[in-house]
């Protein structure tokens, strides 16, 4: 009989190692059916990692024993506990031949597509109507939300340590271009489009040309059109030799009726002229 959260969590907290284990399998359970996340939106739109389910996946690493793990074309060899996520037909997701991998404790809903060869990690969440493209990566516990398009070679950075730690988000009606890259929690908000080849994270502020701002690092409005750019470096040595640091700015806002990457296409061509936006 499955457990209810709460049951999982006193499971993985009781020092009976049988418990424990109990615990784990029943929180694995949870995990592949969408009934427990890693983390979670409160009603306010802030965002919360549980700790204790990250604390359950990494008992999973100490106790799990290597392992070879029979698959198709060949084995692999990994901790007993975390095999190849289980899925069948009744599932409604797309997994196309060509090297793909899905690791058990993720929640993966019905019409997400996965083309090959691309990577989902344990704890991750990936919503209804999703796409992960070809070598594109969805790290431990990151969530993703509905009808979001993560290009190929997209690299969603995951995050088991420290336990409470945000992993990043990306919500609903995101369009990630190719061969981007989100890392140390950053939160997308719901319909934002990011350029091929913008890096998030934390320590990255951005710059709203539309509204004259500076966001702090780890953020990105709703239905922001965000797009490589750069910043010169103060100073008589980074002014003599011309230097300049990556900054991710801000070139428009999306109309919320208003097809994701025709509008990235739009802002591209009538706002940067060039592959790359200097921030003066």
């Amino acid at each position: 009989m499955a457990l209810s959260p709460s049951e999982i969590r006193q499971s993985l907290e009781s020092s009976d190692p049988e418990l424990q284990r109990i615990g784990f399998d029943q929180l694995i359970l949870a995990l592949n059916q969408g009934m427990v996340r890693a983390a979670s939106r409160n009603s306010d739109g802030t965002w919360k990692a549980h700790a204790w389910v990250k604390k359950g996946l990494l008992y999973g690493f100490r106790k799990g024993q290597l392992a070879q793990i029979e698959a198709e074309p060949s084995p692999f060899f990994d901790k007993d506990t975390y095999p190849l996520k289980p899925l069948g037909l009744s599932d409604q997701v797309r997994l196309v031949p060509g090297g793909s991998s899905i690791r058990t404790g993720c929640y993966v809903s019905r019409d997400v597509i996965c083309m090959p060869p691309m990577y989902i990690n344990t704890g991750a969440y990936v919503d209804q109507g999703t796409m992960v493209d070809s070598h594109a990566l969805v790290g431990s516990c990151a969530q993703i939300g509905k009808r979001v398009h993560l290009s190929a070679a997209t690299q969603i950075g995951g995050v088991l340590e420290p336990p409470g730690a945000l992993p990043v988000i990306v919500e609903d009606d995101c369009f990630i271009g190719g061969g981007c890259g989100l890392y140390e929690g950053c939160v997308i908000r719901e319909g934002a489009v990011l350029a091929p080849g913008v890096i998030l994270t934390r320590s990255l502020p951005m710059y709203d040309l539309v509204r004259e701002r500076i966001i702090p690092a780890g953020e990105v409005p709703p239905l922001a059109v965000v797009v490589p750019g750069s910043r010169q470096k103060s100073g008589s040595f980074a002014n003599r030799n011309g230097i300049s640091l990556y900054a991710p700015v801000i070139v428009k806002y999306r109309d919320a009726n208003t097809d994701a990457a025709t509008e990235l296409e739009s802002a591209l061509r009538s706002s940067i002229g060039s592959e790359s936006f200097q921030v003066q």
